[in-house]
């Protein structure tokens, strides 16, 4: 895992306060005066958090410390549980083809169109796009649905059908999930 980064922006203050301690804390400490330098640095980190006193609406994994003054000791947790929330966020996000799933709010993403999708949907979607090869209906029955495979039903060969068609009507993709001889897979 990279290392956290505290991006602190437009606020000076802060920054020689905490440059400081920075032996005594888990993150690296960078300052950013102007929007072009936040955007130079950010953009080769994966785990940042921008910390400044006012809001700016176009500014991601933002925190804002508008009450001050704040106790050290105090303002260094709110700045871990922010890192852990950055991180959560972070983690819950799945590329699959073209799309985004996003796993927290249950939805699959593409061009700005969200598509809501039940955990079963998630799950299976997830289960195929972690294969290399086609998946048999016994083993989606199996793994996703937690059914014995010498059940009879058609549950599966359902929930892909409608899956398929919901992907298809939001998002205009016929092969999101594709139908091979021995099973479903996503390619």
């Amino acid at each position: 895992m990279n290392a956290q980064s505290l991006i602190i922006y437009k606020f000076s203050n802060l920054y020689h306060i905490l440059e400081e301690l920075r032996l005594d804390l888990n993150f690296n400490i960078l300052s950013a005066d102007n929007h072009n330098t936040l955007n130079e640095i950010f953009k080769n980190l994966d785990n940042y958090l921008i910390i400044t006193n006012k809001e700016y609406s176009n500014i991601d994994h933002q925190f804002v410390l508008n009450h001050i003054p704040i106790n050290i000791f105090k303002l260094i947790e709110k700045i871990n549980i922010e890192f852990l929330k950055v991180q959560f966020n972070n983690q819950s996000e799945v590329k699959v083809n073209n799309y985004i799933i996003d796993l927290n709010a249950r939805e699959i993403l593409a061009k700005d169109i969200k598509l809501k999708l039940t955990e079963k949907e998630i799950k299976t979607i997830t289960f195929l796009s972690n294969s290399n090869k086609p998946v048999s209906v016994d083993e989606l029955q199996e793994k996703v649905w937690s059914y014995q495979s010498d059940i009879e039903t058609h549950t599966v060969e359902t929930h892909i059908y409608r899956l398929r068609k919901k992907i298809l009507n939001t998002f205009n993709d016929n092969e999101f999930i594709i139908s091979k001889k021995n099973g479903y897979q996503i390619k």
